[in-house]
Parts: C-alpha cells; structure tokens; sequence
C-alpha cells in the first residue's frame, strides 16, 4: 500500500490529508483506488482454467469473494478467484452456450440465475450437500443474451430475448411474466420486434430500465406503467438514447449497456463506438427517427474510441469506486481503459489472443476479471511495480480498427439479415459435426468440401489457434 502511495496521483497531498484526518482511511482508499497510476500498474494476476469453450459470462457474488462463469461448453463454474481454484463445476441445464450466469443477491450464494442461445432462463440451487438443482423458469423465442437483478432483490430479476421481449421473474412464486416486447421503428423491417442484446436497469431509481439490440436507440422503460401480470403488447418507451449521426442507421446495433452509479448510461455499438450520455440527453418519450432533411441536434454525448466491436457481441463496463473509467474488449484481443472525463486511452492490455468479450469489475477492490475466445477467466490486480505505458504501436493498433470499421461500413447489412447469416453459421457448424461423426463410424473418408462447409461463415482473419484451441468453437454472434 505504501508503495501505491508513493507513485499515485498527488500522493503528497491524499497522505496529508489522511494523517491529519481530512479525510479518513476508506475515503483515501477510495480516491487511491482512482488513481491512474494504480490503472497503469494493473496486470495480470492469474487464470481461472477449466471450461472446455469460449467462456461467455463472468460475474462476482455479492461480496467478491466468489467468480461464476458460464461457457459454450454449457458447464457453470464458480471460483475462489483469489486462490485461483475451482469450488464448484456442474451442468447448467442448458443444450447451448451460456451467455449469462449471476448469483441472486442475498440468498447465501445459493441461487444463481443463467440464460443461454438455448433460449432459456434457468435456475441453479445449490443444496447443502454440495449437490445442484436445475430447472427451467421460461423460455424466449430467441436466444437470450442479458438477465438483469432487481438491486438487493433476492427474488426479482428480469430478462430480454432476440424476441424483443421482455420477461419479469419472481422467485417467491417461480413465475415469469412476459411484460411487453420492444417494438421496430423499420417501417420495412420483416418483424414488429427489436432483438434485444442487453438490459441494464438504473441502480438509482430500480423503477427505470434501459434495453438495446437490432438497431440504434437504447430504450428506456418505466416499469410501474406495466401491470405484472401476462401481456404481448408494445412498450411505450420513457426515453430514447442514440447519437445524431445514427438516426436511421440499419446497419448498426447495440450490443450492450452499462450503468453508472450516477445514472449516466453507456452504450457499446456494433463496429461502431462507445457513447456516455447523462439523464438530460435523452430525445424524449416520443420521438420519432427523424430524416435526413429535419435531423434535430441534441446534446453530444462523450465517444471512446480505438477499440473495434464486431465479431462477437462485446460487453462494456465501467471501473473504479466511483466508475472513473470506461473499459471495454476488442476484435484485436485488447483490454481498452479510457478515462470517463475526457475519454482518453490510459491503458490497453493484451487480453486474449482473439477475441476480449467481457469485462466484470470486483465491487469492492481495484480487481478486473476478462474473457474472450480463449477457454479461460483472466484476472488483473495492480501487482505491477512499474506504471504501464502504452504499447510502442498503439497508434498502429488502433488505426487498424479503425481502418476496419470503415472498410465494413461500406457493406450495408440489415439485422435481420445478419441474425440470419449468423444462425445459418449455427446450422452449418451442427451439419459439419454430424457429418465427420457419421464419416467416423462408416469409416469413409468423406468428402473436403463438406469438410468446408462448416466453417465458410468462421473468423475470417483470426489468427491460427494455438495449443490445440479453435477459436471457430466460440459463438459468434
């Protein structure tokens, strides 16, 4: 700790005013915690090994002192993240990869929530002898991809599907509620719905909740104008966020949300950027995507850039006791750290050989757990004992992706058409299987263009896998 001092921002001054009680020791602790010299010092300080696919989720108890991860491999574990060890490993129940997997507040641990591509939201209850119970709560006409916790709820949580709707989940009595689905301004589009990718809900007003996905705009909800009880009808949104420069964009969705704990919203786009907006930029509860003639002006919202968000639905967060900094993976296998005032790059970390997909924040300590496309949890602390500075090819790095995202806005793809490519992907990885499995037991050596099949969608430009790995085993969405 001594050391930390000597090398954070004015720690002349934080070490004054705690030795004479200006400000006491968890205050200084706090604003340490803050520094970016102690950003700059962050490495890596293990791996977390088992599963047998990509790992999708990552998500801290309570108190930080157990990590749950969830995997395409459909196993959940939970870890002892400090001592790097397994505590638990079991089947979660689900017939495909594990997007999401948290633990119920205030249940002993002993409840942990899970969606997957399976399109279902199922629960774990962990028994005393060390046996778990799984069982299915719903199930979405689309995969789903975010379960949102009620804050310091033990019974509510809610999700959201590539349906478009929205499920309200009560523990109590083991019931999920279709509340509403999030309706398409695409007068063209072939469904009324939005898929949603992400919900996120206001940690001060739980009453308010934002959801985005299959287009630009992160709708915000109030959930005391629904009534709980089975509905198919439309949201009436009570706010809508999007940059100006998006209206009407149909090539460009929103792959996740994130909240600050002043109620700032942050939205990751799909090959697009990142943007912070405050409560006030909002565009109203009745707005209506304007044309190119009669664009309206809005507030800007702040944009962190150099990362690229493209080839796997990234998630996005914010770091520090008081979300100092914005932090997000790349296509490019880096851990992006932007300052949230000012959105300047103060660190960027090699974080996976592919692809870094997701980022979880201890809720008490400067840790940062990461995941991506290789079949592990990395975990970073502020071990190092000289500040990082940022790579020699930073420039390099980060002009290729943008470099990429220009190249790839050139091709306009609607949702509709990429969701459709994507689970022909699925369907021609399952024929692949099944055709070198039967070749197996024949005893036929097949035919190579079959072999091809398979992986004619797969990363075009990854990198050859290393240690046996492939990373085309990741979902891809």
């Amino acid at each position: 700790m001594e050391r930390l001092y000597r090398n954070s921002d004015n720690w002349l001054d934080e070490l004054h005013k705690r030795e004479t009680a200006l400000f006491p020791p968890r205050i200084c602790s706090r604003r340490l915690s803050a520094s970016q010299a102690l950003v700059q010092r962050l490495g890596l300080y293990g791996q977390l090994n088992g599963h047998q696919g990509c790992v999708n989720a990552i998500s801290f108890n309570s108190t930080g002192e157990l990590l749950a991860s969830g995997s395409d491999d459909r196993q959940i574990m939970l870890w002892d993240w400090a001592a790097q060890k397994l505590k638990l490993s079991y089947q979660s129940g689900h017939s495909d990869n594990v997007f999401q997997a948290k633990f119920m507040p205030f249940t002993d641990d002993s409840k942990i929530i899970s969606s997957s591509a399976d399109c279902q939201v199922r629960l774990s209850l962990r028994q005393e002898n060390g046996s778990v119970e799984t069982k299915r709560l719903s199930k979405h006409q689309g995969r789903v991809h975010s379960l949102a916790i009620e804050p310091g709820s033990p019974y509510i949580f809610y999700s959201c599907g590539e349906d478009g709707f929205i499920q309200r989940y009560d523990l109590r009595s083991h019931s999920a509620t279709k509340l509403f689905y999030c309706s398409s301004f695409a007068e063209n589009s072939r469904s009324s719905s939005v898929g949603l990718n992400a919900m996120v809900i206001d940690p001060r007003n739980p009453n308010y909740f934002s959801v985005g996905g299959g287009d630009v705009y992160a709708r915000l909800y109030d959930i005391r104008k629904y009534q709980v009880s089975a509905s198919t009808k439309e949201g009436s949104p009570a706010n809508y966020f999007c940059p100006c420069h998006l209206f009407g964009k149909d090539d460009v969705r929103i792959t996740a949300l994130a909240y600050s704990n002043t109620s700032e919203l942050l939205v990751s786009y799909n090959d697009e950027l990142i943007y912070l907006f405050q409560k006030n930029m909002g565009l109203g509860p009745k707005f209506v995507p304007p044309t190119s003639e009669d664009s309206p002006s809005s507030p800007e919202a702040q944009v962190y850039s150099g990362h690229r968000n493209f080839r796997t639905v990234k998630g996005v967060n914010f770091f520090g006791p008081n979300d100092e900094y914005v932090i997000s993976g790349s296509d490019c296998g880096h851990i992006f750290i932007w300052k949230k005032k000012g959105c300047e790059v103060v660190r960027m970390m090699v974080g996976d050989r592919h692809v870094v997909n997701q980022l979880e924040s201890h809720p008490l300590i400067p840790i940062l757990a990461t995941c991506g496309i290789e079949k592990n949890v990395k975990l970073w602390s502020p071990s190092s004992d000289d500040i990082t500075p940022l790579p020699d090819n930073v420039q390099e790095i980060m002009e290729g992706n943008r470099q990429g995202r220009e190249d790839h806005s050139r091709v306009s793809f609607s949702p509709d058409v990429i969701m459709h490519v994507l689970r022909l992907h699925r369907r021609q990885a399952h024929v692949y299987v099944e055709r070198r499995y039967n070749r197996e037991d024949s005893g036929s050596d097949g035919n190579d263009d079959d072999d091809r099949e398979g992986y004619l969608l797969g990363f075009s430009d990854g990198d050859p896998a290393e240690d046996g790995e492939n990373p085309r085993e990741c979902n891809i969405s």
